[in-house]
């Protein structure tokens, strides 16, 4: 009997992962393409676009082999937000891509956030601006690149420019569009307003899509290329995070997700637009067709492997954590700022570093590994506490990422949150929400929500501890006044 499958694209910073999943849900194959990545100055972060696409042209096929090709019937990616995709009027990329952890616009940033204003950019978009997002990159390449400005006919977004080879339509979803700030996020629409001050035009923009619409089928030549029919369907997708809420069934309103990968987020659903009125969470669409609020720390993950690998040159992280017992949670007098790359939610601080406080002669190594561990479950509180100042309630979340395995990491986060924490049974990241949402194009589903419902289960749930929770709420008291303390002292020491 015939099954339906349909491949997953998650566009990633360091590498591609492919997944091939059937309507049932089930994984029958996935592959990984890795690419270069360059830092051509100390804080800048660029990509080629044609590596991201001699990816797809590689690993689809591989990922096909021993499969029926005819059984594929929609393409779906996920990819890295914000990156700055140039197209000439030849659909050639101009210049590589700018990514999101570039950090070369900060007076860019800093420009629109003063001058142009952050209520003015909140009203437009919803958002103020970020070192990330792609307006900024633009002010900078009209500044810096001026002639490479001018041969720009095209702008998208990373993932976008994937579906544009395999289709040649020129295209963004909402959700990965709110990230532009370019977007008027709560009519889904490109704001003119924020398109003038940018100097560029809405033809200059793609096409808008819902996360879950077909944009087209695959291209004759491109389809001989993969081995696959000329009738199957391409979905426009999903920026990462939202890509990520869908594979974890984080749709629908007042649904929560955090994940703990090299960045951390915390992803809020919601079924209507709001914006916090201090913009420290993001206000974007979802790809459900609603809306979401989002706090998104640059360094999670990541610290954890900063601290092991690079200061004490070992990757066995479970042996780290072996001597931190349960008696040592909630305890600990070592805290650790984790802003390693500066930070976006909920502080907005590109100075902002990394920092230990409250080391002493008697402090050991496991002190200083779980303080890190700590650093970024307090981080993630502070977004939290935001959306509930919002009105918002949250009395539960799904967990998801890298970090997510640790089970001393689980259980320091649901203490420190004190939330349980479901975490999914299948967490294969923005690669299986964008399948998923190609199953919900090509209609083998009536809607993210049934789709969600029938496949995102939940393995196990974290609880907190009375007890623990108690002493991290006395704990994350003092965390707080660390930030403040170090605020000014941050711009001189960068």
């Amino acid at each position: 009997m015939n099954r339906r499958t349909f491949i997953g694209i998650d566009l990633g910073t360091s590498a591609m992962k492919l997944l091939l999943v059937d309507e049932r849900g089930e994984i029958l194959n996935a592959v990984t393409k890795e690419y270069p990545l360059s830092f051509p100055q100390p804080g800048w972060s660029e990509q080629r676009p044609e590596d991201w696409w001699q990816a797809v042209l590689t690993g689809v096929p591989e990922l096909l082999t021993g499969f029926d090709a005819t059984e594929v019937k929609g393409i779906g990616a996920g990819g890295q937000m914000h990156g700055l995709v140039a197209l000439d009027r030849n659909d050639q990329v101009i210049r590589p891509a700018i990514l999101w952890n570039d950090g070369r616009t900060a007076e860019e940033t800093a420009w629109l956030n003063t001058k142009i204003g952050k209520e003015k950019l909140s009203a437009n978009t919803g958002n103020i601006a970020f070192a990330g997002f792609t307006a900024p990159k633009l002010l900078w390449m009209q500044k810096h690149e001026p002639e490479n400005f001018a041969r720009i006919a095209k702008i998208m977004l990373p993932k976008d420019y994937i579906n544009y080879q395999l289709t040649g339509v020129h295209s963004c979803d909402f959700s990965d569009a709110s990230g532009m700030l370019l977007l008027d996020v709560e009519h889904k629409r490109w704001s003119k307003e924020m398109l003038d001050v940018c100097g560029v035009s809405e033809s200059q923009m793609p096409q808008l899509f819902e996360s879950y619409e077909v944009i087209g089928t695959l291209r004759p030549e491109i389809s001989a290329a993969l081995g696959l029919s000329t009738d199957v369907k391409v979905i426009a997708g999903a920026g990462d995070n939202a890509a990520a809420a869908v594979g974890t069934g984080t749709v629908g309103g007042g649904a929560c997700n955090i994940s703990l990968g090299t960045s951390g987020t915390i992803f809020i659903s919601s079924d209507r637009f709001g914006v916090d009125p201090g913009n420290a969470l993001h206000a974007f669409a979802h790809a459900d067709g609603n809306y979401h609020l989002m706090g998104c720390m640059l360094s999670a993950a990541s610290c954890n492997k900063w601290f092991c690998e690079d200061i004490l040159n070992t990757s066995d992280y479970a042996a780290e954590q072996a001597g931190i017992t349960e008696d040592k949670l909630g305890n600990n007098r070592v805290f650790f700022l984790p802003y390693l790359m500066g930070e976006r939610s909920p502080i907005n601080d590109v100075d902002a570093r990394g920092t230990f406080v409250g080391l002493s002669l008697d402090t050991t190594r496991a002190d200083m590994v779980q303080s890190v561990l700590e650093g970024v479950a307090f981080a993630l509180r502070d977004s939290l506490e935001v959306a509930r100042s919002l009105g918002l309630s949250i009395d539960r979340s799904k967990l998801c990422g890298g970090g997510a395995r640790s089970p001393l990491w689980r259980k320091i986060l649901t203490n420190v949150l004190n939330l349980p924490l479901d975490i999914p049974q299948t967490e294969q990241g923005p690669g299986y929400g964008a399948a998923m949402l190609a199953m919900v194009g090509t209609r083998a589903y009536e809607s993210v929500q049934t789709c969600a419902d029938a496949l995102c289960h939940v393995r196990e749930t974290v609880l907190p501890d009375p007890m623990i929770a108690a002493r991290y709420e006395a704990q994350y008291r003092r965390f707080q006044k660390i930030y403040p303390a170090m605020k000014g002292l941050f711009p001189e020491i960068k």
